[in-house]
């Protein structure tokens, strides 16, 4: 599991998305493999794992056995998700572009979706707010 600050809906029809992930990162090293991915999109309430899933590398940490022990985690379509996310997008690599930046842009069609809450979802200005992240 990994943050992902750059995330945006790139089509309807088909459901579409565009996610920028950082370069030397195990998320970068599992989506080249071709494996599905899963977006979620966080709680207010889940802000306190951005330390983790966005500021750790899970080469060097174990997200999932962390996520485990704190009773975060059930499953969905025979994927392990945050359990208080407000939605959950499963998300198949349709293709890639090199940006010349730090990052690799990859476009996903939408497998399936679906939606828990429409309230209190956490923003990019939340975490600015909490400090969590630079603005």
């Amino acid at each position: 599991m990994n943050i992902c600050t750059y995330v945006s809906a790139i089509s309807m029809k088909p459901k579409q998305y565009l996610i920028a992930v950082y370069k030397d990162t195990k998320t970068l090293d599992n989506l080249m493999a071709g494996s599905t991915a899963v977006l979620q999109l966080l709680h207010r309430s889940q802000s306190g794992l951005v330390n983790v899933l966005g500021k750790k590398s899970g080469r060097n940490t174990d997200k999932q056995k962390y996520l485990e022990r704190k009773n975060a985690l059930i499953t969905w379509n025979e994927h392990k998700v945050l359990s208080d996310a407000c939605a959950w997008v499963e998300l198949k690599p349709a293709g890639k572009t090199e940006t010349g930046g730090d990052h690799v842009l990859f476009y996903f069609d939408v497998i399936r979706f679906k939606t828990n809450s429409d309230k209190s979802c956490l923003m990019v200005s939340t975490l600015i707010s909490e400090g969590r992240i630079l603005g």
